[in-house]
Order: structure tokens, then sequence, then C-alpha cells
């Protein structure tokens, strides 16, 4: 069950318009936190990724389901299972067998899958395998919801990115 301040901040994404994606996101850095305070482990990041979407689709966030050929059938099937729970009003509780059975299964993984380095090379990995078109427009749109502040921060930030490449 996500924390409170979790679906709260959720919910204030949506207001501002962000994407379901962000939104989801808040439920990802849930995750992350309840392995780095010890609450369970995960396998890999990508594991710890998968729990946080599942949560924030039974918790409403409109996050489509992976399309065909973009993950595994299992996988596709359980989101659409999880995407249809969330978006359906029949609220059923969680056998508590089952609840217990998950989290010790997750309280025996290790710590790793949320740290630094994971994380990154998740992220490094993730991008691989998307065009720098596609990179490029979602910059883009990130710039366009930043901003007057944010967006001089980034712009600064660019400069000196640029400034220290110069060097070389």
């Amino acid at each position: 069950m996500p924390e409170k301040e979790t679906i709260e901040r959720a919910h204030e994404d949506a207001r501002e318009g962000k994407s379901p994606s962000t939104q989801a996101g808040e439920f990802v850095r849930e995750e992350m936190h309840h392995i780095r305070e010890g609450k369970h482990g995960a396998a890999s990041p990508q594991q710890a990724i998968a729990i946080g979407l599942s949560k924030a689709r039974r918790a409403g966030v409109k996050l489509k389901p992976p399309k065909r050929g973009r993950a595994s059938s299992r996988t596709r099937k359980q989101a659409t299972r999880d995407y249809r729970k969330g978006q359906s009003h029949s609220r059923r509780k969680t056998s508590s067998r089952r609840s217990r059975a998950t989290s010790r299964a997750l309280r025996r993984k290790g710590r790793q899958a949320a740290s630094r380095q994971a994380l990154s090379r998740q992220g490094r990995s993730a991008a691989q395998h998307r065009s720098s078109l596609s990179r490029s427009q979602a910059a883009r749109k990130a710039a366009r919801t930043r901003g007057v502040a944010g967006r001089h921060r980034a712009g600064q930030r660019g400069a000196r990115t640029r400034r220290s490449h110069r060097s070389r």
C-alpha cells in the first residue's frame, strides 16, 4: 500500500497536468526509499521500478500498460490487470497471507538495487534504447514545463558543462 504522501504528490502532479509517467515516478521514488531504509530489497533496479509502476497503476494513475513487443506478455498482462484494478472503483483488500508472502520474499533480496550506481546504470541503459530525437524532444518538453527559474538554472548548468568541455 503506497503512503498517503506519495498518493498526494502524484495527485498534485496530475492537477499540474504532468504526464502519467511523471505521476508514477513518485511511486518508484517511494519504492527506492523503502529499499534504502531497509524495509525490503529488490533483485535489480528494474524490479524496484516495476513494483513502483504496479503500485502507481493500482492507485489509479492512468499509466497505460506497455504495447505488444515492448515488454514480455507476462509483464503486459500484469500491467493490464493493475491498470484495470486502479481504474475500477471496487476496492478489495489483498489477502494478508499473500501480502505477507510478498514482503517476506522481498525482504530476502539485496539492497544494492537502489544504490546510486545501480540507478545510474539503469538510467543510462534505458536512454540507450531511445533515439537522440526522442531524448531531445523529452528535454524540450521538460524545459517548457519548468518555469522561468528552472529554465535559468538549466541554462546555467548547460553553460557550465559546455565550458568544461571546451577546455579539453
